[in-house]
């Protein structure tokens, strides 16, 4: 329900309450969830712009084996976004990612 508000799909684009939805289904720990909300952390959708909120959301959908989660957790490693910067950890992160056939991460390492 949240995409559909976020992209205006059958109903009208609302961000915020896009926003709400996210933040609503993460508080439940669906990592899909918790990577929607945290694009809209990233790119200040209608949320305050959290780095900090982000890597937590990131890092919440990693150790729930989300991939997508993974990837973006090694690349705020790997360019030190609202974490200290640190390659050993993105390339271990990226590797996570990697055995689950995410293919940007296969490039990264």
């Amino acid at each position: 329900l949240g995409v559909c508000c976020a992209q205006g799909k059958g109903t009208t684009k609302n961000e915020e309450e896009a926003a709400r939805l996210y933040r609503q289904a993460a508080s439940q720990g669906l990592a899909p969830a918790q990577i929607c909300l945290v694009q809209c952390f990233e790119r200040g959708a209608d949320v305050v712009q959290d780095v900090e909120g982000a890597v937590k959301l990131y890092r919440k959908a990693a150790d729930q084996g989300d991939m997508h989660g993974r990837n973006a957790l090694g690349k705020c490693y790997a360019n030190g976004a609202g974490v200290v910067q640190d390659g050993e950890t993105a390339v271990k992160i990226f590797r996570q990612a990697a055995d689950q056939d995410f293919a940007s991460a296969q490039f990264a390492v």
